[in-house]
């Protein structure tokens, strides 16, 4: 069985004048992101252009040697989609526009449709770096966090969904949190050395 290179490895590469290092992250990702994208602007041409800019500006990074989060490839690349998005719905008028900076100001958002606008991007913002740690869970407890999470489904429909009683559902899910936080806490670990 082929070994798969690292990510940081191939950002290395690439860095290092090797071309087609970059071939195979975007071959690698491709699908998530462009998933991704697609999901939040439902226009196939749209997520065409995003996906496309996305890489521009992820080739301008890395070229200038800006690119400093070793080993976090796709949840960076998800964060550059991810700002993209958000541009693309402030050019074409079906957001918000935000005071000041680019960072959201949660004080200058006025009214409870636009409030919700705002919540709804933090929640994007979070989905997508969770759903990389996500992918790390065990099968069962993944099955039911995405369940009850990302499809609002009640205990008692992932009972009947997985064939397993309301208090396995309630366990695994309380398991999922559980190594969830550990995921995270092991990737702060990674981050801060």
């Amino acid at each position: 069985m082929e070994l798969q290179i690292d990510d940081s490895v191939l950002v290395k590469d690439y860095i290092n004048g090797n071309e087609k290092a970059l071939e195979v992250l975007i071959n690698r990702h491709n699908q998530r992101i462009s998933s991704f994208i697609y999901s939040k602007v439902l226009d196939r041409d749209v997520s065409e252009d995003i996906f496309q800019d996305t890489f521009i500006k992820v080739i301008k990074t890395l070229k200038k040697g800006n690119y400093s989060e070793e080993g976090k490839f796709l949840p960076w690349v998800m964060r550059i989609a991810h700002n993209l998005v958000i541009d693309h719905f402030r050019r074409n008028k079906r957001m918000p526009m935000f005071e000041g900076n680019d960072d959201f100001n949660i004080f200058s958002v006025i009214g409870d449709d636009k409030l919700n606008v705002e919540k709804q991007l933090i929640k994007d913002q979070i989905d997508s770096d969770l759903s990389v740690l996500v992918e790390e869970l065990p099968e069962d407890q993944k099955e039911v966090l995405v369940m009850r999470i990302y499809r609002d489904m009640s205990f008692k429909e992932i009972s009947e969904n997985t064939g397993v009683s309301i208090n396995t559902a309630l366990g695994r899910m309380r398991y999922a949190l559980i190594n969830l936080r550990k995921v995270i806490e092991k990737n702060n670990i990674v981050l801060t050395n």
